[in-house]
């Protein structure tokens, strides 16, 4: 997946308009414009297209996690310039407070299965034996789960698909 999709997928999961995404770059101290995000939305084929970058993602996460989580005190977290899948599911459990059986249950509303110890698996340090790395396939399903269970239209009369997998769960 490119970053310019999961940009997009996560905009769509939750809705946010422009001036949502440019609060989220400011909550990360970094200033953009609407027309740049408005290029990075662009579908690839576009002339006025631009890329995101590994950086402007992170910083774009950072931002997410500021707005869901609450900025902590002293200094903030540098952007990475060079993200990974395991980097970008661990940022986005963090801002969504999510746990293992949360971050279960998105994948299985996307119809993926995944065991306790795969998943925690990509939350390991890169040098630990037991370490995966997360493949695309995984982060497209969180990220069709988030989608799910967080975007308003998704919701039936009855609750959300979410509620049915995991009454328990928080709202």
């Amino acid at each position: 997946m490119t970053n310019n999709d999961i940009f997009r997928r996560i905009r769509f999961a939750f809705d946010f308009d422009d001036e949502k995404m440019m609060a989220l770059f400011a909550l990360a101290d970094h200033a953009v414009t609407r027309a740049r995000i408005s290029d990075w939305l662009k579908k690839d084929e576009d002339p006025a297209f631009q890329s995101l970058s590994d950086c402007e993602l992170a910083i774009f996460l950072n931002g997410l996690i500021h707005d869901r989580r609450g900025k902590k005190e002293g200094a903030q977290a540098v952007p990475e310039q060079r993200l990974n899948n395991n980097i970008i599911i661990r940022k986005l459990k963090i801002a969504l407070d999510l746990k293992e059986d949360d971050m279960l249950a998105l994948l299985a509303l996307a119809g993926m299965r995944l065991g306790r110890h795969e998943l925690s698996a990509f939350f390991r340090r890169p040098d630990h034996r037991h370490y995966r790395e997360c493949k695309d396939q995984v982060l497209r399903n969180l990220l069709t789960g988030m989608q799910m269970k967080y975007r308003a239209s998704t919701a039936e009369a009855g609750g959300s698909a979410w509620d049915k997998l995991m009454p328990e769960a928080r709202s």
